[in-house]
């Protein structure tokens, strides 16, 4: 049967333009329920599938719903036409049920199947498909096919979340994870990194400890997705080699605003060859073409009562919009030593970074991520990176780290997805012909021919054969290993726990500083046993003692004096966020109107910032349109958080299902709280501590001005013209920064 193709946003006249993302199907549904059979609707056209291979690799004439359920009729799993399933099979209507019924076995057994092992860390993601542009610069120094120029090669994209379970919230205070598959014409290529390019620990056999210490406590399975306890403290204040990843996820880098506007980070040092065979030491990094942006941290505890799929739905509804994010994917090339120093740094160390003054980051091309899933099990859950799925020209070091990761991840798979052969499930299979001798084992999608999977034989034709140069094989770097005896201990170099600590955060701005310190003296309370505590702070001496002495007042506990010599050590720009503007495409503004709001001033603010790429959301007293507009959120479901500026357009008196606050029976008459709905008042109260651009149009009315002090740094009133330009260049860089307080240090 011949499949359809997916229906364009063009192709359906009857079908408008939706306003805003976020529809559940690719139409709208009738009233009743539908009687006549129909084929499965296609995906959405925002959604795609893994591409259709063999297990084997090989391209299929198969389309993206060959692959996906077929034909109009319900059946069984073995494709038996089924005429209810609603009731099962009883003696009589009130008899018992009767154990032949087969439909009733297969889809209770099937249910009670449905789950597979979460994922250790990293349960808790959201993906999307893309493809990597390649811009020539690296083929200098790599020999790996899909870094040529205008080579374009399909991407799958996994971010995660480290601590949490699968149900867990999304703007935990977290690690996130940052996986990019590379589906090259030499093989898989896994690129499996993190947003901080620092790791707890520096070598594999203690992950088991960290993850342990990091997760719930055993006794009670809580705190889920948090750091904040006793068990995580106790560890990485005893394994002081975690205190530099530890401030990196006190930083606002553990609260991303977005998963667009994350950094990636490889973490470990990897080695490049080129065609020349002439190698070099690298690290990867992405960088977002919006920038680098994060959220307060009262935002994320807001935004995670609100809407705790907040980082899940923004990817996927700024895909489906049209607002594709993109990252450049760039390297910190560093020569191929024999020590494998760089500057004084141990580039082995996993628990260090090399400054980008050091060594800038070379862009070697752009990934573009322009469709959602179609199915998140499939696809997001049944995806399984390895970082041992290398492209032919890109090596591994001897990071001890890395080393154990190379082990862990492929064992990991085959008990979470059921045997060997994952790497035959849809979005796990090469674009590259595989003829890998391997048989067998449970899930086996291939059907192997001939009766020789060995080398070297006589039988079939002696295939597979190995390649030979020309035939751009993988090659196992040739690196010396000096001669050493086996021991158990870390090179003198990995002894520095505190110097790149310290170097972190004084190349933070005076407000990033300030949201440490909170970050820490949050966590630190939520510890019962203070002798944790005490500990912590030691290690934070040795870090910044102005830092240690504002946490320790935070705790009220006395700020002890470091145990080591203090450091001297420069400062790197790239770490800090508050730097330049940025690209507003993507962003959201949440434009709030009242049921007299002008429609043509709301039009006019709409196309100023459709026409920069911003995505407006109409915010209004109710559903439905008011006049002509449209209206995507009620200030019923509306939270500030959701927006990255707010603009409001005309009066917006209490609707009728207001609640007043408490001081409205008191204030006088014709103040804010008794002329503007309280839950705007909320809205724009909330935007302003979290130093968010607010603008209003004219016929705002005392919305926000009543607020705000006059001049108030990220605020813009006049023509709806003006306000949302003003919006606009607001926006570039991310929040009003001077609006931040300053904070006693004592």
């Amino acid at each position: 049967m011949a499949s359809k193709k997916p229906v364009s946003k063009k192709s359906d006249p009857k079908k408008p333009e939706p306003l805003a993302p976020g529809a559940p199907g690719v139409q709208p549904p009738s009233l009743a329920e539908p009687m006549t059979p129909v084929e499965p609707l296609p995906p959405k056209p925002d959604q795609q599938g893994p591409d259709p291979r063999t297990a084997t690799g090989a391209p299929t004439s198969a389309s993206g719903l060959d692959v996906a359920q077929q034909g109009a009729f319900l059946t069984t799993a073995h494709g038996a036409r089924l005429a209810d399933t609603d009731h099962s099979l009883k003696v009589g209507s009130r008899g018992p049920t009767l154990l032949q019924d087969h439909h009733l076995r297969e889809k209770i057994s099937h249910f009670d199947h449905e789950r597979i092992p979460e994922r250790v860390v990293h349960a808790r993601g959201a993906a999307a498909h893309g493809v990597f542009v390649g811009n020539g610069a690296g083929e200098s120094i790599c020999r790996a096919g899909f870094l040529r120029a205008g080579v374009e090669t399909p991407v799958f994209v996994r971010f995660s979340t480290v601590l949490g379970s699968r149900g867990s919230a999304d703007l935990a205070r977290d690690t996130r994870g940052f996986a990019t598959r590379f589906y090259t014409d030499e093989g898989n290529y896994d690129l499996v990194g993190n947003n901080i390019p620092v790791f707890f620990i520096q070598d594999g056999i203690k992950f088991p400890d960290v993850v342990h210490a990091a997760k719930p406590h055993p006794d009670r399975e809580i705190p889920q997705a948090q750091s904040a306890h006793d068990t995580f403290w106790d560890f990485v204040s005893l394994h002081t080699e975690a205190q530099a990843h530890t401030l990196w996820n006190m930083s606002d880098r553990g609260l991303p605003r977005s998963l667009r506007t994350m950094e990636g980070f490889g973490v470990h040092t990897f080695r490049l060859i080129n065609a020349d065979g002439q190698t070099c030491l690298v690290k990867f990094h992405w960088k977002p073409k919006q920038g680098v942006h994060s959220v307060t941290w009262e935002e994320a505890q807001l935004t995670n009562g609100n809407d705790p799929d907040f980082h899940r739905r923004d990817l996927a509804d700024t895909i489906e919009s049209g607002h594709y994010p993109e990252w450049d994917l760039g390297v910190q090339v560093m020569p191929d030593t024999e020590d494998e120093m760089f500057a004084g740094i141990d580039l082995l160390d996993p628990t260090k970074f090399v400054p980008e003054e050091l060594a800038p980051v070379q862009v070697l091309g752009t990934m573009t991520l322009n469709r959602n899933p179609v199915n998140y099990f499939a696809e997001t859950e049944q995806v399984a990176f390895n970082p041992a799925n290398l492209a032919p020209g890109i090596d591994v070091t001897n990071d001890p780290l890395l080393q154990a990761r190379l082990f862990s991840y492929l064992d990991t798979q085959i008990t979470r997805l059921g045997g060997p052969n994952w790497n035959q499930i849809p979005i796990n299979r090469a674009h590259a012909p595989i003829n890998d001798m391997l048989r067998d084992g449970q899930h086996q999608d291939a059907v192997h021919g001939g009766v020789a999977p060995y080398r070297p034989h006589s039988l079939d034709g002696g295939c597979p054969f190995t390649a030979g140069p020309g035939d751009h094989p993988f090659i196992d770097i040739p690196a010396p290993v000096a001669a050493a005896l086996k021991v158990r201990e870390n090179p003198l170099t990995f002894e520095d726990h505190f110097t790149q600590a310290t170097m972190f955060y004084r190349s933070l701005s005076p407000v990033e500083q300030d949201h440490v310190v909170a970050a820490y003296t949050f966590e630190l309370s939520k510890c019962y046993e203070q002798t944790v505590r005490e500990r912590q702070l030691l290690a934070l001496a040795n870090i910044d003692a102005d830092l240690c002495a504002r946490v320790a007042d935070g705790l009220g506990l006395p700020a002890p004096a470091p145990s080591v010599p203090p450091t001297e050590t420069d400062t790197t720009a790239a770490v800090s966020q508050i730097c330049g503007t940025w690209p507003v495409a993507g962003r959201i503004v949440g434009v709030v109107i009242g049921p007299d709001s002008d429609a043509k001033d709301i039009q006019a603010v709409r196309a100023a910032l459709t026409k920069a790429g911003v995505l407006p959301l109409v915010v209004g007293p109710r559903g439905g349109k008011i006049g002509v507009i449209a209206v995507q959120r009620t200030y019923a479901n509306a939270a500030s958080t959701e927006f990255d500026a707010l603009i409001i357009v005309g009066a917006t008196p209490p609707a009728p299902d207001a609640v007043p606050s408490l001081d409205a029976k008191s204030a006088a008459e014709g103040g804010p709280e008794t002329t503007v709905d309280p839950r705007v008042l909320k809205m724009i109260g909330e935007a302003w501590r979290h130093a968010k651009a607010i603008g209003t149009a004219p016929g705002a009315g005392t919305s926000a001005p009543a607020l705000l002090p006059a001049e108030a740094p990220g605020s813009a009133t006049g023509t709806p013209a003006e306000v949302a330009a003003a919006v606009l260049q607001l926006l570039g860089a991310h929040r009003a920064w001077d609006r931040f307080p300053a904070v006693r240090t004592p």
